[in-house]
């Protein structure tokens, strides 16, 4: 692994988890409403979605899609905090993988949790596959997209009820397609 990786890998989880300890400190985080939980729940329970693999080499990855994306999805990279036009975002539609189309979240998913990542406390129906990490020497539980295994991000214990989770997604693995109507 190089060193600027472990380095920026480093004090980007850091920094991710100072910042939600402080954002919900100041009660910035903006938690869903009961009326998005119950949305989400039902969304997150819908019949799991039947995913074929995509496996592609690197040298095709690198040319759909940008430096930022291939570094983040490919190279299980960090974006920077507050980098994202994502974390804004409030319109209703659905967040798919960058890499592969794949929808992972619908709007109702999302919350402001003040860390500078987009945020979400439940997921569509097997959008992941968790693995264990431990580029920070503490272990982690990281999250890749089930259709092409790009890197996404990583799962927290301290979002907001009903699920008590926060994954915590880089805005450059994601693309947002709003609703027609």
């Amino acid at each position: 692994m190089k060193r600027r990786t472990f380095l920026s890998g480093l004090f980007a989880s850091a920094g991710s988890q100072v910042f939600a300890k402080a954002a919900y400190a100041q009660g910035r985080p903006v938690a869903p409403n009961a009326e998005q939980v119950k949305l989400a729940l039902q969304q997150a329970s819908q019949t799991p979605m039947k995913i074929e693999k995509m496996e592609l080499p690197n040298a095709e990855w690198k040319k759909r899609l940008s430096s930022a994306q291939f570094n983040v999805l490919r190279d299980e990279g960090t974006e920077r905090a507050f980098s994202s036009n994502l974390n804004d975002e409030k319109r209703k539609g659905v967040f798919h993988c960058a890499a592969c189309d794949l929808p992972v979240y619908t709007s109702e998913m999302k919350f402001d949790s003040g860390t500078g990542w987009p945020s979400f406390f439940t997921t569509l129906p097997n959008a992941f596959e968790k693995k264990t990490d431990f580029k920070l020497i503490y272990p982690r539980s990281e999250y890749h997209c089930a259709r092409c295994g790009g890197h996404h991000g990583h799962v927290f214990k301290d979002g907001p009820q009903p699920t008590g989770e926060r994954w915590c997604n880089n805005g450059v693995s994601l693309v947002f397609k709003p609703s027609a109507a």
